[in-house]
């Protein structure tokens, strides 16, 4: 923040962690500059076309996923409009009930709608700008604040009391306005960054995978013969290369029982269940280098390794190979097969061995293996590591990006002369022409 000047002169604002305001503005409880309601604390019959029934998993970041959103039938819509659930334009929607702190102003371009109870609905007064209070609320001082009120249960959840008692301070309108703008103008900026790392981490991992799929399906010789498999998810494979089925090569069993009371956060062997490491236990049943599969659950068919002495429980899969395979090239031949798609819907999804056991495998030479899996090892690490770089630059810029609201709506920097330079930029183009 050292690039913005401060406030010329501060007061206490008599909040411990709020600390100095600049002394014009003024520190109070949100209740005395806003109505604060939610919406419905009962649920009418769901619709598969309707009006939008919004809940805190549709509010993003000062929007509202109404493509998703939960539809209702248009007599429960008039119901729900004449007990207040619906919103003005400029009410703001505070998220109250699971995920703390995300907000959205309402505008004139949304469809009309209803929300739920999880979400609060705050109506400023005139005195206090819609666009201010967005900020204020979502500040990373603000959801402190807020989650810093909320105890003893497993849910979170702010009442309409605590958050008619927030703690809210502000400037005169005006300057409420010059803020927002300053903001508007800074994260969209910082959101714009965001946004192109998060493109870069996409297309690092979709590169990732190609080099992965043609790596463990072509080989690293690029002038080798090729021949048809016979598999058409598969294509060409080097022509000196086995296609056989998987049982041939591979043996697959699952792994044994185990109660949640004797898996603990820390502990000697790790467990491995369908979705992945579970947890530590003082017992073992695999000892050596293996791949997984998941057998159940919501990310059933995924690959994991696992080395050294472990527990796989019965809900994974451990692979033993009848000969000797390079262990990365298994793994990741394994993982381009893609083994989700071959799971049996239900309430806990799963896949059957006997299903897996028929699938096609290749087979290249056990110095072909090493040499693709010592590849792979090395490619996977370069994009791995800029894929770290571009995650760690996004949380350096959600760091700032929060850090820059507070310090605006907090009054620990002045904005009130800043210019757009967009604006200014437009200005000088016209009087040049």
């Amino acid at each position: 923040m050292a690039k913005y000047q401060k406030y010329s002169e501060y007061k206490e604002s008599g909040v411990e962690w709020l600390g100095d305001i600049p002394s014009h503005w003024t520190a109070t409880v949100l209740k005395r500059y806003a109505r604060i309601t939610d919406g419905s604390h009962h649920s009418p019959k769901i619709e598969s076309e309707g009006f939008p029934f919004v809940s805190v998993t549709d509010v993003g970041i000062n929007n509202i996923n109404f493509v998703d959103a939960k539809k209702i039938a248009e007599s429960d819509y008039s119901r729900l409009v004449k007990e207040g659930c619906k919103p003005a334009v400029n009410d703001v929607l505070l998220t109250k009930d699971g995920t703390i702190g995300r907000a959205c102003i309402v505008t004139a371009e949304m469809p009309d709608f209803v929300i739920l109870s999880s979400l609060g609905l705050i109506t400023p007064s005139k005195a206090v700008s819609s666009q201010f209070l967005y900020y204020y609320l979502v500040s990373g001082i603000n959801v402190d604040q807020m989650n810093s009120v909320i105890h003893g249960s497993a849910l979170k959840r702010m009442t309409i009391n605590k958050i008619n008692d927030l703690i809210f301070t502000f400037p005169i309108f005006y300057e409420q306005e010059k803020i927002a703008n300053f903001l508007d103008h800074e994260t969209a900026q910082i959101d714009t960054l965001i946004a192109k790392q998060v493109k870069l981490i996409e297309l690092l991992k979709e590169k990732r995978q190609a080099v992965i799929s043609h790596a463990v399906t072509k080989g690293l010789n690029p002038n080798v013969a090729m021949k048809d498999s016979g598999v058409e998810w598969l294509g060409k494979v080097p022509e000196h290369w086995k296609v056989v089925k998987l049982s041939y090569k591979l043996k697959l069993l699952s792994g044994d029982g185990i109660t949640a009371f004797d898996i603990e956060d820390t502990g000697t062997y790790p467990v491995f269940g369908g979705n992945g490491l579970r947890g530590f236990t003082e017992k073992y049943n695999c000892d050596g280098e293996y791949a997984l599969i998941g057998r159940q659950g919501a990310l059933c068919g995924n690959i994991n390794v696992a080395r050294g002495q472990f527990f796989a429980t019965e809900h994974a899969v451990v692979v033993y190979p009848y000969e000797k395979f390079n262990l990365t090239f298994l793994s990741e031949f394994l993982r381009f097969m893609d083994l989700g798609q071959y799971s049996v819907s239900a309430a806990q999804p799963g896949i059957a061995v006997d299903r897996i056991n028929t699938l096609p495998i290749v087979i290249p030479t056990l110095d072909e293996q090493n040499a693709i899996g010592a590849f792979l090892d090395q490619e996977t690490a370069k994009i791995d590591t800029l894929i770290s770089k571009a995650k760690t630059a996004i949380q350096l810029m959600q760091e700032r990006r929060t850090a820059v609201i507070s310090a605006a709506v907090t009054g620990k920097i002045d904005v009130r002369n800043w210019q757009n330079p967009n604006q200014k930029n437009e200005a000088d183009v016209e009087l040049s022409a």
